[in-house]
């Protein structure tokens, strides 16, 4: 589903897995290229050392880069995508005892590689990373997301 990114900044807002982690798309950059992120620490993601519970720092770094890859792989043309999070590491550096903030992006060269490996291969693997910062702009948390896209209509046709 292609949408604005205003719409697609509510709908993220709104959708109950992130709301509920208190987890808030501030804004995407143009053309889907990257998306700001906040966790706000609260009572609902509070563990019992008073730092941002792990499984709500993890559920942030999953869905925005298969997010951003669907809008910018659908821009160009309709395709049957289907992206999703294949798998991820994630370090905790530090306890998150504020709000943490992420800001990612995706440069033009990995949407290329990623619009000619579709067309060769009908499937799309790629590690990228997540860092968040505490309000102090101290790394408390990196990750490695490993983004899975595959092409439906040309998968049908390689196999």
């Amino acid at each position: 589903m292609l949408v604005s990114a205003t719409t697609l900044k509510w709908l993220l807002r709104m959708y109950p897995p992130l709301l509920f982690q208190r987890i808030w798309t501030i804004g995407f950059l143009p053309d889907f290229k990257g998306v700001r992120v906040k966790v706000n620490k609260s009572l609902l993601n509070k563990n019992y050392n008073g730092s941002i519970f792990g499984g709500t720092i993890f559920a942030a770094a999953d869905p925005f880069f298969p997010v951003l890859f669907h809008q910018i792989l659908n821009s160009d043309r309709k395709r049957n995508l289907k992206v999703w999070s294949k798998s991820a590491k994630i370090d905790f550096l530090k306890p998150a005892f504020t709000d943490l903030h992420f800001e990612i992006s995706i440069d033009d060269k990995a949407i290329q590689e990623a619009k000619e490996t579709l067309i060769v291969m009908g499937k799309y693997e790629q590690f990228f990373p997540i860092d968040f910062y505490n309000n102090s702009g101290e790394l408390c948390v990196s990750v490695l997301v490993q983004v899975y896209v595959r092409d439906l209509d040309l998968s049908k046709t390689l196999i």
